[in-house]
């Protein structure tokens, strides 16, 4: 579905650095991953070190939502 509105960069900096703290991410880190992902770059363009950190930034955020979502799935049940 095409969106009928703009994002800045700065917007999606801002949303992705929330997500990524509200998740467990140090502010830091997720500080500079928010900025590469909004950067919308691939990886060709990244270094190692700016890869590394996104992926990590990721893996923590990740691994916290589906923790979230198993909780709230067992609290359904109860």
């Amino acid at each position: 579905m095409p969106s009928n509105y703009f994002t800045s960069i700065e917007e999606r900096e801002k949303i992705f650095c929330t997500e990524l703290v509200k998740y467990g991410v140090e502010y830091e880190e997720a500080v500079i991953a928010a900025k590469i992902i909004a950067s919308g770059q691939g990886d060709e363009f990244l270094s190692p070190s700016e890869i590394k950190i996104v992926e990590d930034a990721c893996k923590k955020w990740s691994e916290q939502n589906q923790r979230l979502k198993r909780l709230k799935a067992i609290v359904n049940q109860i």
